[in-house]
């Protein structure tokens, strides 16, 4: 692959794109030579509620949830993509909840440019949650999965 020189101008004007329009990414091609510019975005937060059930006797402790995004052993994505969870479709997911992973273990893939790259596991531990499905859209810095 040809090396070129990257216009500061034109990835200046892209990112101000960028907030103009409140897209989190923009691709610029000329030829050969491609520029994309992303920014993370906001989480999505889906809130669901479930039927009311009958009050209980005593109440139950209240105890503080970590967020995914704050959790210490959290995973995040370094690129915008298409997360997959196993090695081709209908193999085994490389990680489950539950699963003792090693540091450099591949937890994830994320296909972006169609190009393969490998998720590796930060550090080992347990598997705690997998929060993204198999095949789904990414953005950079999307907590994909958390290991304590």
């Amino acid at each position: 692959m040809a090396s070129f020189d990257i216009d500061g101008d034109l990835v200046r004007k892209l990112a101000e794109l960028l907030r103009e329009t409140g897209l989190s990414e923009i691709e610029f091609a000329e030829g050969e030579k491609r520029i994309r510019v992303t920014r993370p975005t906001a989480p999505q937060v889906t809130v669901a509620h479930a039927p009311v059930a009958a009050a209980p006797v005593a109440a139950a402790p209240v105890v503080a949830a970590v967020k995914p995004g704050n959790h210490p052993g959290a995973v995040t994505s370094p690129m915008v993509g298409t997360a997959y969870t196993a090695a081709e479709p209908g193999a085994t997911p490389f990680v489950r909840p539950g699963d003792v992973v090693k540091a450099g273990q591949t937890v994830l893939i994320i296909e972006a440019m169609k190009v393969m790259n490998p998720i590796k596991a930060p550090r080992g531990g347990t598997v705690v949650e997998v929060l993204v499905g198999d095949a789904q859209p990414v953005e950079f810095g999307e907590v994909l999965l958390i290991i304590e």
